[in-house]
């Protein structure tokens, strides 16, 4: 009797709140993949991607663009990532904003070894993917000859909603997992290409207290 009141009890919270279904009928095949049942895996790979935070890498006018990102008018504190780390040890993405010369580029290395495992890269603008303008002795053509990078960022300099785009598209396949077999059967990064966003020209409305609305 307890037994069923029980399950009957978890059947309207599964109703109500999209938890558990027919649970009467199939028993625990009926939970859905929750917290509860998920595997360790899957919550680990799940909270990676929510909490990674960036080392601060800005060597030209794209690292304005990512200051850009992180200021209140993109917020992304959304996807776990307001906070950017002036040490190596305590991050896990780096993102390259704009050309690396010759002389910064053992630099950039030194710091990429200095992360923490788990670590990615995001290459943002052309400078940083294929040296942009600057075809010369002095810039290095491509930032992937230096550090394995997973996901380029294109424009010149890219706009914050194409960042957002690198950064949720590599947040994806951290929860995938995808990434880190790769990562760990060739040593090289996902090297995904993503598209540019146009930049948004709509007013983002803020909210004070509970009358006034601010553009």
């Amino acid at each position: 009797m307890v037994v069923s009141a029980t399950i009957r009890q978890l059947e309207r919270w599964g109703t109500d709140m999209g938890l558990v279904r027919n649970v009467l009928d199939d028993g625990l095949g009926g939970i859905e993949h929750n917290f509860i049942t998920g595997k360790i895996e899957d919550l680990v790979k799940w909270s990676r991607s929510r909490s990674s935070w960036g080392a601060t890498f800005g060597l030209a006018c794209c690292a304005i663009e990512m200051m850009g990102t992180g200021g209140p008018h993109y917020d992304i504190a959304r996807f776990g990532m307001e906070v950017f780390r002036a040490s190596p040890r305590q991050a896990d993405i780096i993102i390259v904003a704009g050309r690396v010369s010759q002389k910064m580029a053992p630099v950039l290395r030194q710091v990429y070894d200095q992360m923490m495992e788990p670590k990615w890269v995001i290459s943002m603008g052309v400078c940083a993917s294929s040296g942009g303008m600057f075809n010369n002795y002095a810039i290095l053509q491509g930032v992937d000859q230096i550090v394995p990078v997973d996901v380029y960022a294109p424009g010149c300099p890219p706009t914050p909603e194409t960042l957002i785009h690198a950064i949720e598209t590599l947040h994806q396949k951290i929860e995938d997992g995808e990434i880190m077999r790769r990562r760990a059967s060739s040593g090289a990064g996902a090297n995904i290409h993503i598209t540019e966003i146009p930049a948004q020209t709509a007013p983002v409305s803020l909210s004070l207290g509970r009358t006034e609305t601010w553009s």
